[in-house]
């Protein structure tokens, strides 16, 4: 595998990463506080703040948007499943892992397959 797709992987992952965490956080901050705290506040700007890392993660992948977009979509099902997990302590599905798994075939042609 080429430098260049490790590389653009190593970005993805870290920007799915921090967005599915971002979302995750904004969640919490929805749900678990009533009112404006501190603690909400705090929430929500930390979500902003790794929802804002994300795209920037994803824009400096070495890659061009449309070579990026399969596999992004892709991982981002992969990791927001896991995160999904250790957040709100949810499995996934049947129905979710055979969607998931389309989805994941899906971004690696959209990414892999060179006509």
């Amino acid at each position: 595998m080429p430098a260049g797709i490790l590389q653009a992987i190593g970005f993805l992952l870290v920007a799915t990463v921090v967005e599915v965490s971002g979302d995750a956080v904004v969640r919490i901050a929805l749900q678990d506080h009533a009112g404006v705290t501190p603690v909400r506040i705090g929430l929500f700007i930390l979500g902003a703040a790794l929802v804002f890392a994300y795209s920037t993660f994803l824009n400096l992948a070495p890659l061009e948007f449309r070579e990026v977009v399969g596999l992004y979509i892709a991982t981002l099902f992969i990791v927001w499943q896991i995160v999904n997990f250790f957040f709100f302590r949810t499995t996934p599905t049947l129905p979710v892992l055979t969607g998931g798994s389309l989805i994941v075939i899906g971004g690696a042609l959209v990414s892999f397959w060179k006509a």
